[in-house]
């Protein structure tokens, strides 16, 4: 393969992560194998007592206790996934110039804590203003998670958030790739982040929209993506943050590939502001197919995005089954249901935890599916138990969010040099 070839193919290098259930991809995939949920209750201002995904990670590893209580909780969390996923690729500073290095990071929402925090703190002085913290604004801009993570790291190169609802982690994937291809950078840090447990109105707002999840049994039985007795939505904090390099320079400094990018697409429902619509659905994934140049036979996993909303699983059912009728091949699981819904660290988070499949064979289980919803069936979804597949060389990536914006990005295990 010629030189130009592997400059314009780009690979996964490292992984950082901190999720529910693991602060590192090596926890993050036992835990998943094993269906392994952490998910708790948690007291949440003005709302009560709700099923939620808290992230317990080394806090200070990286940054000091009061540089993370001048910044953000989202800046807290990717910071330490940035420096996680260099150390994984076996990168320093030396290695791409700073000024070459872009940093893109997926967000649903940024400011929400912050603001809903700073309204309570001046309730308590009769709202005056005159309480209300200098840092505000730099806390509050969308692009401040990533901008935290070039001051810790001293990077130069473009920073900036992208907000893509729940399908945000993915479009930052997609940015990566499209500026290391335009030569705009030389290696991308891209992922995404959640803060979303720090805030009571979106709890508030899924209660009201009667899609916030509960279950008898307890916090870990509350997400239940296909199930016929799901209702609603677990929320989750966590983010993934990976290295973006070029083949060509990945090779030649011998580093370890995770996979490769090599499909990707988005586009828009153009119908309504929170459901989802399958056709468009289908249609994101065909493009992504395209793509790659694969035929959706050619996929071994397909990690879905749902949520345990009732018409959204039903929507993203039916999608797959446009495309994927007849692929006997194809195994498909949840990641949520084991940890919850991550927002805008979801689909990277969910794909960082399939990618060690293309070393082990196995497909992570869906967990809580106890009886299907007829209108979710799906042939080969697996559940209950990890499954151990002949092959596990192609990951298709499922994330889907509000106001009607779609995602999907293949990884391809890398076999062609």
């Amino acid at each position: 393969m010629d030189n130009q070839a592997q400059h314009n193919r780009i690979v996964i290098t490292g992984v950082g992560l901190v999720a529910p259930n693991a602060s590192n991809l090596k926890e993050f995939r036992a835990n998943l194998l094993k269906g392994h949920s952490v998910i708790h209750e948690i007291d949440l201002r003005y709302v009560g007592r709700v099923p939620a995904g808290i992230c317990t990670f080394e806090e200070t590893r990286y940054r000091k206790k009061k540089e993370n209580k001048r910044g953000t909780r989202a800046g807290c969390l990717g910071v330490y996934c940035a420096h996680e996923a260099l150390l994984d690729a076996g990168l320093d500073q030396a290695t791409y110039p700073v000024d070459r290095t872009g940093v893109y990071i997926g967000l649903t929402e940024h400011g929400t804590v912050e603001t809903e925090n700073e309204i309570y703190n001046i309730s308590q002085y009769n709202y005056n203003t005159d309480f209300w913290t200098h840092h505000h604004n730099p806390r509050t801009v969308l692009n401040n998670p990533a901008g935290e993570i070039t001051m810790s790291l001293g990077i130069t190169g473009p920073h900036y958030s992208i907000g893509g609802a729940c399908a945000a982690g993915n479009a930052a994937l997609i940015q990566g790739v499209q500026m290391l291809r335009l030569g705009e950078v030389d290696l991308a840090l891209a992922g995404g982040i959640s803060e979303s447990t720090g805030s009571f109105g979106i709890f508030a707002s899924f209660r009201a929209q009667g899609a916030l999840a509960s279950h008898p049994d307890g916090p870990t039985k509350a997400c239940r993506p296909f199930d016929l007795d799901r209702n609603g939505i677990v929320v989750s904090e966590g983010a993934s943050i990976f290295t973006l390099e070029r083949l060509d320079r990945a090779l030649a400094r011998g580093a370890k590939i995770y996979g490769e990018l090599v499909g990707y697409a988005m586009n828009s429902d153009a119908r309504d502001f929170v459901l989802p619509y399958g056709p468009r659905q289908a249609e994101c994934m065909t493009l992504a197919l395209q793509r790659a140049r694969l035929a959706p036979a050619d996929i071994d996993i397909l990690n879905t995005h749902a949520t345990g909303t009732k018409q959204g699983d039903i929507e993203e059912c039916s999608a797959i089954r446009q495309v994927f009728r007849n692929c006997d091949t194809t195994f498909i699981n949840n990641t949520k249901s084991i940890i919850g819904h991550a927002m805008g660290a979801a689909g990277v988070l969910e794909l960082a935890g399939n990618l060690p499949a293309f070393e082990d064979n196995y497909v992570h289980p869906t967990i809580n599916l106890d009886t299907i919803d007829p209108e979710c069936e799906l042939p080969n979804l697996v559940a209950g138990e990890p499954r151990r597949i002949k092959r596990a060389t192609t990951i298709l990536n499922n994330s889907f969010g509000m106001v009607g914006i779609n995602s999907v990005v293949i990884v391809k295990k890398i076999d062609e040099i």
